[in-house]
Order: C-alpha cells, then structure tokens, then sequence
C-alpha cells in the first residue's frame, strides 16, 4: 500500500475525525495559566517549549509556514518546510521551533540562531494534527492525534528539524 494511502487510512480511523475540505489558517489553542493541576487522573499535560509556535501547512506538494498569528514565516524556516518533503498530500500540524542549549529550550538562543541564518540548530517539535488527507481531524482526542504525528514523523525519516 503506498505511504500516501496509508496516511489517509489512518486520518479515517482516528476517533473524532470528519471528512472536510482543507481549512485555510487554524488559530492556535493556547496554553492558560493554572494555580494547580485538574483533579482526577483522566488529563495529561504537554511540556511548554520556549521558542515560536509555528503551523505546518501541506498541500499538494507545497509547504506553507504560518505564525500563531498568521504571518507566513515559510522563507525564514525554510529548513523546517524542507524537512517536510513527506509522502503526505494535505495536512495541517501544529508545533514549536526552539533551539536547545545545555537540554533546554532557550528563546535567546532561538533569536541568535535565526539571526545568524543558523537554521540546522533549530528543531520544529509537532504536537498536533490538525488535518489529514481530507479528515479535519480536531475533535479528535489527543493521544489518537499523537498517533498520527508519530505516523507521519516516521515518513519523515526523522529528519533533524522535524520531530
């Protein structure tokens, strides 16, 4: 079965997924501030990363690049649209580029590598997918989602910038 039948077989079995036309810019779902976790056991919680939250966007061979608030940043991280060469038609992901220093996320050093036109020192982490082959896939829960991502990180031949 090719690659790109696979990932459409996928999206149509995650719970949650609907059949839909590829939405334009996805306003990002940002994290809130709490004094205490939820009670209970049935959450789960995402590291918050220190860089810039980015959304992937491919269509039919193109890869589109968008900040959180639209701003299509595709020139600038043009190593991290690069490393999307995947054999994937549509899709939407959701994610943070850092830079890492001393194993941490570190903003300044994000800023200077950009700055410097260092991009083989950033890292695009994806911890959402958004949409996939003609499924809007945002109703789906979150640890089907991470299914999804770990499929399509897997074509990406774990490239460095996409994770």
């Amino acid at each position: 079965m090719a690659k790109r039948t696979q990932t459409r077989f996928l999206a149509r079995t995650i719970d949650g997924s609907k059949p839909s036309a590829m939405p334009g810019f996805v306003p990002p779902q940002l994290a809130s501030l709490r004094s205490k976790p939820p009670a209970g056991d049935n959450w789960l919680h995402e590291i918050k990363y220190d860089g810039y939250r980015l959304q992937v966007r491919l269509d039919k061979g193109r890869v589109t690049i968008r900040t959180r608030t639209g701003l299509d940043w595709t020139k600038r991280f043009s190593a991290i649209a690069a490393a999307f060469d995947i054999p994937v038609d549509r899709a939407i992901f959701d994610g943070e580029v850092v830079a890492v220093k001393d194993g941490r996320t570190n903003f300044s050093e994000l800023q200077a590598a950009l700055a410097a036109g260092r991009q083989e020192a950033l890292t695009f982490n994806v911890f959402d997918l958004l949409f996939l082959e003609g499924f809007d896939l945002r109703d789906a829960p979150l640890t089907r989602l991470h299914r999804g991502c770990g499929s399509c990180a897997a074509a990406s031949q774990n490239r460095p910038c996409a994770r």
